[in-house]
């Protein structure tokens, strides 16, 4: 029977020999953690490689994701479908082992890691989503959400604000079944940390409400194993301090930068072979190693274990194993098309004008009963969100079992556990912000779309018509941001009948987020008949058009449709000859078959007006260069919003002038 160590520098050359092929990729810090994934992969990680989407797995997250190798070496040691060729395709063009670890292109790679920090955010979403779920489906006897995350990162994601965001509310929720491991190796890029990082970061975690187990020997086989059991008995989340030496077994550059970010070079490799005493060719793996990690029998025999238990449990509790089952696929109740689009019609028939954000809390009223899926939340700010519907109840550290979260001021660090939380199944969170704070947040909205994740993101207070809090809180370039984000359907309702619509198609879109944005101030209603209420869902459609074919077309979203609605009045009562289109979500509206899309915006009419009170350059895609944009160019000012929509020209007289200058040229 191979040792520890033998099993653990299989790691160690399997990492080095592939980035070594690549002549690019992170050597140090699989070596340096290839102790500490030995034990916990080897004696306590509970897995299936033939099912890794077994829904009562542990998870297991690489935050550090720059050493990729790591996780690569052990799915491909214990069993996953991912051959020793895949190794040695590392950082290739289409592989199977990207240069950081990737969703969905792995077999075992729970989510998508490199962006620092994110990886330990994704982990406490993923703790969240288990003890919720726990909550909601255990019974008496029948556990059948039961299972761990860990989590690896470095002093990179610690020096990262999002892991102070994350771990404070891991501690405040009482997410014992978190356990990180803190790699303190002293290094980063620009070589020895202690000039830039001093913080003592055990007390740190201590303060969030962590159990800490301080200076582990992360190449101790017998104190990695005790600190992982110590873990596992705490009624805390846990934080293990292993103290390591990067790049382990390189005799000439472990414990140094050099070996952080790039190949070791083909003679040092040969050294570290020899102190290692390792004597096997690159990529070769003696049997009896593949046979001491293989994972696959006794992987498969704890999930049939678990199986047993959960066919009991469906024995005493049919209805709710049905539901466990419905939600673990991903699959929305059988009734909820049907019945969100009869509210839709009940929004239509009452032309209620009220703000978006308020249409909004509407439609969870109205879905949320149907959906006890939903795991909402805000970034404070609930009462301004309108993110709190009737049915909420609190998720805390003593009952797991509600459906809403309060986060806190933490955007970054909410739209990242959102991530882990759609990641682990089960579950389909929302999260909310003001619009302008979308830029905290930016690069986690940005992982949702990478990893193609039903994450719904609710962006009120979405332009100037915010009013007197002035230009920290007026976005401008946020929305032209988030409609460049490819994957990522962003929607900006014009009133509660388009808000509802925006609602049902993001919950029920299973491939990719959506950013849903409301305003503050209310929105008139529009008339619609069938087809245009049908026609919401493509993304744009034409709301109103005057006879004939048309000599101009205005372009509006959200609170700028109801300004193009009123100027149409005053151009048809003229003579002209006008149609107004509304574009919700210009990626759905882009998405649409060429024939449709003509139909709404004909390309032989050249004289068109976009307008909306965000960013103008946006528009040019739909108004070319003939065509005109009343926007924003510069930041906006405090002072009430009538008077700023004035200042900046969103008015009817600006925009009649606008067109018939346009007609007339």
């Amino acid at each position: 029977m191979p040792s520890r160590r033998e099993r653990a520098n299989a790691i160690r050359a399997l990492s080095m020999d592939a980035v070594q092929k690549a002549n690019s990729g992170h050597p140090g810090a699989p070596m340096g953690m290839a102790d500490i994934a030995e034990v916990l992969w080897h004696d306590h990680l509970k897995h299936n490689p033939n099912n890794p989407q077994w829904a009562d797995r542990d998870r297991f997250v690489l935050s550090n994701g720059h050493g990729s190798m790591l996780i690569y070496s052990l799915l491909h040691l214990s069993g996953y479908d991912l051959t020793i060729e895949d190794l040695q395709n590392f950082r290739q063009l289409h592989s199977r082992t990207p240069g950081h670890p990737e969703f969905g292109y792995t077999a075992g790679v729970e989510t998508t890691t490199g962006p620092l920090g994110q990886g330990i955010a994704n982990a406490v979403g993923f703790a969240l989503a288990e003890k919720v779920l726990a909550a909601q489906f255990n019974r008496p006897g029948h556990e059948v959400v039961d299972h761990n995350t860990y989590v690896f990162l470095g002093d990179g994601c610690m020096m990262e604000g999002i892991s102070h965001e994350v771990c404070s509310l891991a501690g405040t929720l009482g997410l014992n079944k978190l356990t990180a491991f803190y790699d303190d190796n002293g290094i980063s890029i620009d070589g020895e940390v202690e000039g830039w990082f001093s913080d003592d970061t055990p007390r740190r975690f201590e303060a969030y409400g962590w159990q800490v187990i301080r200076n582990v020997d992360g190449h101790d086989p017998d104190e990695i194993n005790i600190a992982i059991e110590t873990a596992r008995k705490s009624d805390r989340p846990t934080l293990i301090c292993c103290k390591t030496v990067i790049g382990f077994g390189s005799p000439n550059k472990q414990g140094k930068e050099e070996c952080h970010g790039a190949a070791l070079g083909a003679g040092e490799i040969a050294l570290t072979r020899e102190a290692l005493g390792w004597s096997h060719q690159p990529f070769e793996i003696p049997a009896d190693i593949y046979a001491a990690w293989d994972a696959s029998e006794s992987g498969a025999k704890t999930e049939g274990e678990w199986q047993q238990r959960f066919e009991a449990y469906r024995g005493e509790f049919p209805e709710l194993a049905a539901e466990f089952e419905r939600r673990i696929e991903g699959e929305l109740p059988a009734d909820f098309a049907e019945k969100a689009a009869a509210y839709i019609r009940e929004v239509a028939g009452k032309g209620e004008t009220i703000a978006s954000r308020k249409a909004s809390q509407n439609a969870l009223n109205a879905f949320g009963p149907l959906l006890p899926e939903l795991l909402g939340g805000s970034a404070d700010l609930a009462g301004s969100n309108l993110t709190l519907w009737k049915g909420c109840k609190a998720v805390s550290a003593e009952d797991a079992s509600g459906n809403y979260v309060h986060y806190g001021v933490r955007e970054f660090g909410m739209s990242a556990i959102m991530n882990g939380i759609a990641l682990h199944g089960g579950l389909i969170p929302y999260g909310a912000t003001f619009l302008m704070f979308m830029e905290y947040a930016r690069n986690a909205v940005r992982m949702s779309a990478l990893m193609k994740q039903r994450v719904l993101y609710v962006f009120t207070h979405d332009s100037i018509g915010l009013g007197e809090d002035g230009p920290t809180h007026q976005p401008v370039e946020q929305l032209a941001s988030l409609r460049c984000t490819p994957n990522l359907d962003t929607w900006r309702p014009a009133d509660a009948v388009e808000s509802a619509v925006a609602w049902k198609y993001a919950i029920e879109r299973k491939d990719g987020p959506s950013a849903l944005i409301f305003s503050r101030q209310n929105l008139p209603h529009q008339a619609r008949d069938e087809q245009q209420l049908a026609d919401i869902a493509r993304g744009g459609y034409v709301l109103k058009d005057s006879a004939g074919e048309p000599e101009l077309i205005l372009i509006a979203t959200g609170s700028e449709v109801g300004l193009a609605m009123q100027a149409y009045e005053q151009l048809v009562a003229t003579g002209r000859k006008v149609r107004v289109v509304s574009i919700p979500s210009t990626s759905v509206f882009d998405a649409q078959d060429a024939a449709y899309r003509q139909a709404v915006l004909p390309v032989e009419v050249a004289a068109r007006i976009a307008i909306e009170a965000s960013h103008a350059d946006y528009w040019y895609k739909y108004v070319g260069l003939e065509g005109r944009i009343i926007g924003m160019t510069t930041y906006g000012e405090s002072a009430p919003a009538g008077q700023l929509f004035e200042e900046f020209g969103f008015t009817v007289e600006n925009v009649v002038a606008t067109a018939e200058e346009l007609l007339d040229a």
